[in-house]
């Protein structure tokens, strides 16, 4: 059954930009959960009422078509994925290129989709990888694991990831011959297994939900606030611990390369809109010089016995 809803963040004088509120969502190329049709987007989840796929449209309003069992669900959603929970007021530039940059990004808002375990499983499999090693690891695991997507997308070739008892019962082999070793897994299957306790965060006050999220074994603030970017729409929650991100505002605010220290003195003036920052200066700042040639990503996985 096809369902549609409209809606259009209020206050917002221009048309939403889904791809800045959804880029944050597409794992890499290839992947079976999102992709881009154009400047419509396709996307393929579980939500807590079943799998739904969900084509999202821009104009004067952001129209979302969306067929499965969690239609009704996602449709619901809507206005906290196009940022309904993200308040900028009282952002102030503070630096020059945020001076610069934030006409053009002043009706950017953090989304939220509220499965809170899936942007956990997906960071948990980010941990520690390069990007393009995570990307491929989930989307082995999903394509293995997950459902069909309902409705055109299923034609499209998408998939809907695995639900939590999906991804407690992934066996040990599996995720090594996808590239995740145990450290990794166990973290997402002790997850998934008290996915009820951590979907309600998406209802808690963020202090609270972070909180949460970190008595988990095996997540640290760089998780937690990978988490909150994407399930939770937090516009402060900065991921310290990440590869790029202190190089890469700390070079675009300064000039020179930085680390977590430099980065969290550089943010102070954005209490409560550290993210927003970010998102800004890795938006339109220059990028850090390459010096020397990229890592090359393993070309072999675990046989199986």
């Amino acid at each position: 059954m096809e369902r549609t809803r409209r809606h259009q963040p209020p206050g917002l004088d221009a048309p939403v930009r889904l791809d800045r509120v959804l880029a944050p969502f597409h794992r890499g190329a290839g992947d079976p959960t999102s992709q881009r049709e154009g400047e419509a987007w396709w996307l393929a989840w579980t939500t807590a009422d079943g799998p739904v796929s969900a084509r999202l449209r821009p104009g004067a309003d952001v129209e979302a078509t969306a067929w499965g069992p969690g239609a009704a669900w996602f449709l619901e959603a809507l206005p906290d994925l196009l940022g309904g929970r993200d308040d900028p007021t009282g952002f102030v530039p503070h630096h020059d290129l945020v001076a610069r940059s934030w006409p053009s990004w002043s009706t950017w808002r953090a989304p939220a989709s509220r499965l809170v375990l899936q942007a956990l499983v997906c960071a948990v499999i980010e941990q520690r990888v390069t990007g393009r090693e995570a990307f491929a690891s989930y989307r082995r695991l999903v394509r293995r694991f997950g459902t069909p997507a309902p409705g055109p997308a299923g034609e499209r070739g998408m998939v809907c990831p695995p639900t939590a008892k999906g991804w407690a019962a992934i066996p040990s082999w599996a995720w090594l011959e996808s590239g995740v070793e145990q450290s990794r897994s166990r973290v997402v299957v002790s997850a998934a297994r008290v996915a009820g306790r951590l979907e309600e965060c998406a209802d808690l006050p963020r202090g609270e939900a972070r909180r949460r999220l970190l008595a988990l074994p095996g997540v640290g603030r760089w998780t937690a606030a990978e988490v909150a970017h994407r399930a939770l729409g937090d516009a402060d929650a900065v991921s310290f611990g990440d590869y790029h991100l202190a190089r890469d505002v700390t070079y675009a605010l300064t000039g020179e390369i930085g680390d977590d220290d430099d980065l969290a003195r550089l943010l102070e003036p954005y209490a409560g809109h550290r993210h927003r920052a970010c998102v800004i200066v890795v938006g339109t700042g220059p990028a850090v010089p390459r010096r020397g040639p990229r890592r090359t990503l393993p070309t072999h996985l675990p046989r199986r016995f």
